[in-house]
């Protein structure tokens, strides 16, 4: 079996099948054109021709032309996912990537904003935007239910149930959770709701009634955050780590948040305790006289 069709059905496996974004099908594809290149200059476009050895060389490759140790292995589980669904579905017999482990890599510590700045931008929203309601609903559900910006995007109008304060979220994978949503939220998104002026199903709507874009809502939050902070990161992104580190700061436990956040494993989760344990060192440098 060629590589390209390989790919090519794993593509449209986690496209039709596992119902993965449109974005993570892309960058997916990404990896297996930049993979399916290497092979072909090394002459090597069937399945059975691709060893062990030659995977290893492959993220050498990688390594030696500047990629960092993070992206590596993002191309190295996409082979890992492809391969092993060649192997589950007996068009290859061997998965040359089954030994293989990908560069180690430190965890970074995601960066976040105060609980004070989120009343602040509020505010500034007020006084600057010519769509305060859009805008201020847009914070609050990234923030106050912690969700990715493209679950945002996703949201329709059917998925906020008013009576149980709780919003349904098709997450990663088409996984489904329900998240509360606070009752300051909730009056937010009522006063937008009143001003929203379209037939459309979709939750969250641009001028013209259309459902909104992530690139949208990142120029809407970058634009804010860079009023109040001066953290590397100003996207939505943010929101989701800082209202999970204030969860746990104000006392929740990790697997309240494991389950809020829709993360699949509390490994995940748990990066947002040692945000919270920075914070209390630093905390205690600035304030306590033993320190």
């Amino acid at each position: 079996m060629l590589i390209t069709e390989l790919s090519q059905n794993y593509l449209e496996y986690i496209s039709k099948v596992k119902k993965y974004s449109e974005l993570t099908v892309k960058s997916y594809k990404e990896d297996y054109e930049s993979f399916s290149a290497f092979c072909e200059n090394s002459a090597k476009i069937n399945t059975s021709d691709i060893s062990e050895r030659f995977i290893r060389s492959f993220l050498i490759y990688l390594s030696t032309s500047g990629y960092n140790k993070r992206t590596i292995n993002r191309k190295l589980s996409a082979l890992k996912g492809m391969f092993k669904f060649g192997i589950n579905n007996e068009t290859i017999n061997i998965n040359p990537t089954d030994n293989i482990s990908g560069p180690k890599v430190s965890s970074k510590i995601p960066e976040i904003i105060g609980q004070p700045l989120f009343p602040e931008i509020i505010n500034l929203i007020e006084q600057q935007s010519k769509e305060p309601e859009l805008e201020k609903v847009v914070f609050e559900l990234l923030y106050g239910c912690a969700i990715r910006v493209s679950e945002l995007c996703n949201l329709n109008i059917n998925d906020l149930n008013f009576y149980r304060k709780n919003l349904t979220i098709h997450g990663k994978g088409n996984k489904i959770r329900n998240v509360p949503v606070g009752s300051k939220s909730i009056l937010v998104i009522e006063n937008y709701l009143k001003i929203r002026n379209t037939s459309e199903m979709s939750l969250v709507v641009n001028k013209k009634g259309r459902r909104l874009n992530q690139k949208r809502v990142y120029n809407i939050i970058n634009k804010y955050l860079s009023l109040v902070t001066d953290i590397e990161k100003k996207s939505p992104h943010i929101l989701r780590h800082s209202a999970a580190t204030h969860m746990l700061d104000n006392g929740a436990d990790l697997l309240t948040v494991k389950e809020f956040l829709g993360h699949e494993n509390l490994s995940t989760t748990q990066i947002y305790t040692h945000v919270s344990i920075e914070r209390l060192k630093n905390t205690y440098k600035k304030s306590h006289p033993k320190s």
